[in-house]
């Protein structure tokens, strides 16, 4: 089954995740892109990509770096590399494993911003603020209505 790509103006296509009969592999498409989460080979699967924690955290980094360099490039200010480093400790595999019985979810998130260039101290501290207002951190600190649709 292949869902409508969407468009930017739309809010965008759908994303799909495909798991098989067998292991945890998960193949994604999401527009032209494909991607694979997997579990550890310790949780049973194949170490074959990040698990879906990560790959939370991968939205969030990446979105964080590219509004730090959109508002950067905006401001012509000479950032020249932004590495946004996170980490949770909770772990999917153990999550999955209580579900059923109880609220999990990652409840912390730790983060180190690394910015390089000849930027000002003033600079430095808005990018730190910019950092906090990307979308995806916005979206994570707010309830999503997830809906099932026909």
């Amino acid at each position: 089954m292949t869902a409508d790509a969407g468009s930017a103006d739309t809010g965008g296509g759908w994303v799909t995740t495909h798991v098989g009969p067998l292991g945890f592999r998960a193949d994604i498409s999401a527009g032209n892109h494909a991607l694979v989460a997997d579990e550890p080979r310790a949780a049973g699967g194949t170490d074959e990509g990040p698990t879906p924690y990560e790959l939370l955290l991968a939205a969030l980094g990446a979105c964080t770096a590219m509004t730090l360099r959109m508002y950067a490039d905006r401001k012509k200010w000479p950032l020249e590399d932004v590495r946004v480093l996170l980490r949770s400790s909770r772990s999917h595999e153990r999550d999955c494993e209580n579900c059923e019985r109880e609220e999990v979810g990652i409840h912390r998130v730790e983060r180190k911003l690394e910015l390089s260039g000849s930027l000002t101290d003033e600079q430095r501290q808005r990018l730190e603020e910019i950092a906090d207002r990307c979308p995806v951190k916005q979206t994570m600190q707010r309830e999503i209505r997830m809906e099932s649709v026909p």
